[in-house]
C-alpha cells in the first residue's frame, strides 16, 4: 500500500510540476521561446534513451522512469503547440456567423500540425517500448492524447468553462472555436467511458497477484486518467482549473493586460515661472499678539 500511494503521489506532482513549469515558461517574453525549445527538445532526447531503458526492465523504478519519460515526450508536445511553433497552417480566427463544417474545418486547420505532431511523439514512443515488458510509457502517452483530444472536442462542443487562462496572446484567435453551453451530448459520454476505463486500468494496483511492477505501472496510468477526467469536470463545474497552477506561475497564472504606460507632462522650455503663492501668516492668539507690538 505504501508503494501505490507513493506511486499516486508521484503522478499527481508529476502532473501538477510538469503543468505549472510550461505555464511559467511560455510567460516569459516571446525571445525565449527558441531557448524554451531547445532545453525541451534536449530533454526529451534524455527521456527517449531513458524509454529504450525502462522498455525491457520490470522493476518498480522502471514504471516510475518509464511515466517520467513520457510526460517529457508530451510535455514537448505542448511546448511546440503553446509557443506558437507547431499549431496550424490557419492563424486567424474564424469569421463571425461561421458554423457547421466550415467552423469544424477552420479549427482543424488551426492546430492540425500540432496534432500531428502529437501522433508523431506516440509513433515514437511506442516504436521504442515495442515489444518490452513494460508498456508503461505507451500507456501513460495514450490516456494523455485520448483525453486531451476528448477535452478539445468538449470545449469545441460546448462547456462552461473553456480553460482559456491557459491559452497565451498569440494563441487567442482559437477562442473563436470555443462554444460556451451548460453541456454538451458528448461530455457524459467521454467522462463516462473514461471512468470505465479507470477501473479496468486501476485493477492491477489493488490486485493482490500483481507484481510490484504492476501494481506501480497500474498506479501511475490510473491516477493520470483520474486527473484528467477532474480536468474535464472543471470544464462544467463554477471553478477555474488555472488556478491550482497560481503559486508554480509565479502567484498568477492568467495574464492580465498592462496599464499603458503614461506619457510625462512637459514643460515649454521658456514657460514662464509660475507666480509664488502668497501664504497667510501663521495665526497668533491676542497675547502673543501684544506681546509683539510691546517689544517694538
Amino acid at each position: 500500500m505504501t508503494m501505490v500511494l507513493a506511486a499516486a503521489g508521484f503522478a499527481l506532482f508529476a502532473w501538477w510540476a510538469s503543468t505549472g513549469l510550461i505555464l511559467a515558461l511560455d510567460r516569459l517574453p516571446r525571445a525565449t521561446f527558441p531557448w524554451t525549445m531547445a532545453g525541451a527538445t534536449l530533454l526529451t532526447g534524455f527521456a527517449l534513451a531513458g524509454l529504450a531503458w525502462s522498455a525491457g526492465e520490470t522493476s518498480v523504478a522502471s514504471a516510475w522512469c518509464a511515466f517520467a519519460c513520457a510526460l517529457v515526450v508530451w510535455g514537448w508536445t505542448e511546448v511546440s503547440f503553446l509557443t506558437g511553433w507547431i499549431t496550424g497552417p490557419r492563424r486567424t480566427a474564424s469569421p463571425p456567423g461561421t458554423r457547421g463544417l466550415t467552423r469544424l474545418g477552420h479549427a482543424v486547420a488551426a492546430i492540425i500540425y500540432h496534432e500531428l505532431a502529437i501522433l508523431a511523439g506516440f509513433v515514437v514512443v511506442l516504436a521504442i517500448s515495442w515489444g518490452g515488458e513494460n508498456q508503461t510509457a505507451t500507456l501513460t502517452y495514450g490516456v494523455l492524447w485520448a483525453m486531451r483530444l476528448s477535452a478539445k472536442i468538449n470545449i469545441f462542443l460546448g462547456v462552461p468553462n473553456h480553460a482559456d487562462g491557459f491559452l497565451p496572446d498569440h494563441l487567442a484567435y482559437l477562442k473563436s472555436w470555443f462554444t460556451r453551453k451548460p453541456m454538451n451530448v458528448f461530455f457524459p459520454v467521454s467522462v463516462s467511458a473514461a471512468l470505465v476505463v479507470l477501473v479496468l486500468v486501476a485493477l492491477p494496483a489493488v490486485s493482490a497477484d500483481a507484481s510490484a511492477f504492476e501494481a506501480a505501472s497500474a498506479t501511475l496510468v490510473a491516477t493520470l486518467l483520474a486527473l484528467a477526467v477532474l480536468e474535464h469536470w472543471f470544464l462544467v463545474l463554477p471553478f477555474e482549473s488555472i488556478t491550482l497552477w497560481r503559486i508554480g506561475a509565479g502567484g498568477s497564472a492568467t495574464r492580465t493586460p498592462s496599464e499603458p504606460p503614461r506619457e510625462p507632462k512637459s514643460t515649454p522650455l521658456h514657460a514662464p515661472a509660475p507666480a509664488p503663492v502668497a501664504r497667510p501668516a501663521p495665526a497668533m492668539d491676542d497675547d502673543k499678539h501684544a506681546y509683539s507690538l510691546w517689544r517694538r
